[in-house]
């Protein structure tokens, strides 16, 4: 069974409002060494914005930095729950090519997940069946002598 992604989020969230501007998310970007801030007002998820966003979408089409976050915010994205597997997050990732999930209950933001958390979370999972292959050689070889 796949670990919850509640067990692997980021809850302590960098944010911004649609008050923000672009550079003001890059200045937060810098500071926090993130490259993905949801935007919300209050509690509720309404769109989030990449380092890419920031390039692609800002700088390159020559907005100011002045700009409003809504000119480089991708409005309703791709989100997960907390209840759902680690697994069926890693399968969204690819399946939208995205390195980054928004977690929502309730339309509230509750968290992000990062494909690092789950590489994090296969890594130890991979360690820990090497590690119980490893011991069941051991024990059935003990029990041939």
């Amino acid at each position: 069974m796949s670990t919850k992604i509640e067990k692997l989020m980021s809850t302590n969230c960098v944010t911004a409002t649609l008050q923000d501007n672009v550079y003001e998310l890059a200045v937060k970007m810098k500071q926090h060494d993130i490259g993905f801030i949801p935007i919300v007002e209050g509690k509720r998820l309404i769109g989030v914005v990449t380092d890419r966003d920031l390039v692609v979408r800002g700088y390159a089409e020559k907005h100011q930095g002045s700009e409003a976050v809504e000119t480089v915010m991708t409005p309703a994205p791709v989100t997960i729950t907390p209840d759902t597997s680690a697994d069926d997050a890693a399968e969204l990732m690819a399946e939208h090519q995205i390195r980054r999930l928004a977690v929502v209950q309730d339309e509230e933001l509750v968290g992000v997940i990062a494909i690092g958390d789950l590489a994090v979370r296969d890594k130890f999972a991979n360690e820990a069946e090497a590690a119980l292959s490893a011991i069941s050689e051991q024990d059935h070889s003990n029990q041939l002598h």
